[in-house]
């Protein structure tokens, strides 16, 4: 058996931004297949229909969810310490261990492997539900199912290793996702960790940063480079590796603002010896396996959200109805009223974008990747959003700890922690500057495809030609579509007016969408190849859809809960209230796709780091510590403690 290379002898890759787009423009799904109402919503096409009525669980879906729902609440009320956790750092080895007997563990793995074969719709709210009682352990039932070992192999992975893997997954093993290094985050064509084929095996040599469940996790996803070589295609590579593998060491466990009981660590690989068979697909085909695992997995955050939201709402109505100042309930006051009613409004919403989302990827008749990266995009924005409003209500005692406000014989109300444990979610499965240019690249997809070799400067003059024939055929049948259409009628969408009246809201969506189309094609012909350097512009665009998005979803919940007789008039009351405070952001982000400070800005940016503003940091000290800004992660041996620990 021939030595592979040493780690020393393995350069760090170095990519041009070209190719760093090319390696991310490969990874992604190529194809539409099935409808999108958001994709269709970027284009200004109204498509209602797909998500109206309002698709339900099938009725043992909606049986074993509930009753596995009822447990899991008992459990969250009677057997979890949030304070503990809080406290302590630490999520307690017995709660977790009871959470796999409960068969928390294996929520979305399928009953035949020993899961319990919960829907999207169901394994969310059960993270909804965990994460009021603990985020930390939210986070941890999150990371191992959503992206951990059992989806991808769920989707990838050959029979031998569902048989192999899913069990353990189901009831006993922790799993985790390693791909971020410490110096490569949102741009994997940097990946620096490899895996390099000896006979049947791959040799894995690298670091990994920030890999939550890692300090815990029996087995692993790594994605690794593999290099090319004769009978290898090499490329970004996803495996399956047992965490207890000689050359594995969880060197250090991190500590956070929030979610203090992460699990969260770096982990070396030095010299690890990984089986073939436990390669996930095809060499090459990490990445994309990674980010089509997320096209679902993304919606367990924003369901966190949701809880979130609740338990503000929760907080806000207790506390603002016995708060007094000035001779009445704070709530009263129009000033905190309306923290109250954005909170309220916002939560119905997010509820309904994840729900809709979450139902649409249980049918698989839709194709949700951009639904699902909008709820997480909007969520993850909104909750921080609640949280703070909490906090402002709060007063005092929102800044106030929830230890110290028990101690002075108070409430001992989490609200700061909330704030603190809700942050890393904006930067957690893409950050929302990541979300912005991820869902931007998926909104012009269909411009790209009919025109996109005409501001390819790599093209030639004859694939220009050709594209810019195929452009003005597409765009003589796309165009006129955007000038007219139902939500310019006073009777469209009639079926959502009742004592409340949403139709008004939905022709507002309708024509908004035709407008955000239009302004999204005025742009490219505009900027033509610059126009992926225009992130300010990009990320309003995204920020409309996602807005006109949770309006469609709000009154089309609202409507099936009232169908059902289920609070409909009180949820139509909410939609209402979401959609026309939607409505004054839609309107601010469309002023501001024209006017704004982005070239401003720029030239403030380069002034900075040109050193230009350098007088103005003066008059303060910097309490950093030493040390450089990026760890050094040169594979090699392990010189550290493996403080790796297996919850058994």
């Amino acid at each position: 058996m021939s030595a592979p290379p040493t780690s020393s002898s393995r350069p760090r890759p170095t990519v041009t931004e070209r190719e760093a787009r090319q390696v991310a423009e490969a990874a992604r799904e190529q194809d539409w297949r099935k409808p999108s109402f958001a994709k269709e919503l970027f284009l200004g096409r109204f498509r209602l229909d797909l998500i109206h009525p309002h698709p339900l669980p099938a009725g043992e879906d909606a049986r074993r969810g509930e009753a596995f729902l009822a447990k899991l609440r008992d459990f969250c009320e009677t057997r979890i310490d949030s304070a503990r956790i809080e406290r302590e750092a630490r999520i307690p080895d017995e709660t977790i261990n009871e959470l796999k007997e409960l068969g928390a563990l294996g929520m979305k793995i399928d009953p035949k492997y020993g899961g319990l074969g919960l829907t999207q719709v169901y394994y969310n709210k059960a993270l909804a539900v965990v994460g009021t009682a603990s985020p930390a352990l939210g986070a941890l039932l999150s990371a191992h199912q959503s992206i951990g070992v059992p989806q991808p192999l769920k989707l990838f992975g050959t029979q031998e290793q569902k048989d192999t893997y899913l069990p353990r997954c189901a009831r006993t093993d922790i799993s985790a996702f390693l791909l971020t290094e410490p110096d490569v985050g949102s741009d994997p064509a940097r990946l620096a960790t490899t895996a390099v084929p000896d006979g049947d095996d791959y040799v894995l040599d690298g670091v990994k940063l920030w890999t939550t469940n890692g300090v815990v996790a029996d087995l692993l996803v790594v994605m690794a480079r593999v290099p090319k070589s004769e009978g290898h295609k090499g490329g970004i590579t996803a495996f399956v590796v047992e965490a207890d593998s000689e050359g594995v060491t969880v060197e250090h466990r991190n500590a956070f603002m929030g979610l203090r009981g992460l699990e969260n660590g770096v982990t070396r690989f030095h010299r690890v010896r990984v089986p073939a068979a436990n390669r996930i697909g095809p060499e090459g085909a990490g990445l994309k396996i990674a980010l089509t695992t997320l096209n679902t997995g993304r919606l367990s955050l924003p369901a966190m959200c949701v809880g979130a939201g609740k338990w503000c709402l929760k907080i806000a109505r207790e506390w603002s109805g016995v708060r007094e100042q000035w001779g009445k309930p704070v709530a009263h006051h129009e000033a905190v009223g309306s923290k109250i009613s954005f909170i309220a409004a916002t939560t119905f919403a997010l509820e309904a974008v994840v729900d809709l989302a979450s139902q649409m990827a249980d049918e698989d008749r839709n194709d949700i990747r951009i639904e699902a990266a909008l709820a997480k995009l909007y969520g993850s924005e909104m909750a921080c959003l609640m949280a703070d409003e909490l906090v402002q209500i709060r007063g005092g005692r929102g800044f106030e700890t929830a230890e110290s406000l028990a101690a002075r014989g108070e409430r001992a109300v989490p609200a700061e922690q909330l704030l603190r444990d809700l942050r890393i979610n904006r930067i957690f499965e893409g950050s929302t500057e990541i979300m912005h240019l991820l869902i931007a690249r998926e909104a012009v997809d269909a411009h790209l495809s009919v025109a996109g070799d005409l501001i390819d400067p790599d093209k030639s003059l004859q694939d220009k030609a050709k594209a810019g024939a195929n452009a003005g055929a597409f765009y003589a049948r796309w165009l006129p579509k955007l000038v007219t259409g139902p939500g310019q009628l006073p009777s469209s969408y009639a079926e959502f007016k009742h004592e409340v009246d949403l139709s008004p809201h939905l022709r507002y969506v309708e024509r908004h969408c035709r407008k955000l189309a239009r302004s999204t094609f005025y742009a490219m012909s505009r900027w033509q190849g610059r126009m992926e350097t225009k992130q300010g512009f990009l990320g309003r665009v995204v920020d409309i859809g996602a807005e006109l998005f949770a309006m469609s979803a709000a009154c089309v919940r609202a409507e099936m809960l009232r169908g059902r007789g289920e609070h409909g008039r009180e949820a139509y009351q909410l939609a209402d209230a979401f959609c026309r405070q939607s409505r004054v952001r839609v309107e601010e982000l469309f002023t501001r796709l024209w006017s704004n400070t982005d070239d401003v800005d720029r030239k403030v940016v380069e002034g900075v780091l040109g050193g230009t503003y350098e007088w103005l940091e003066e008059g303060v000290v910097d309490p950093s510590g030493d040390g450089p800004w990026i760890a050094e992660a040169t594979p090699g041996p392990s010189r550290r403690e493996n403080v790796h620990r297996p919850i058994r």
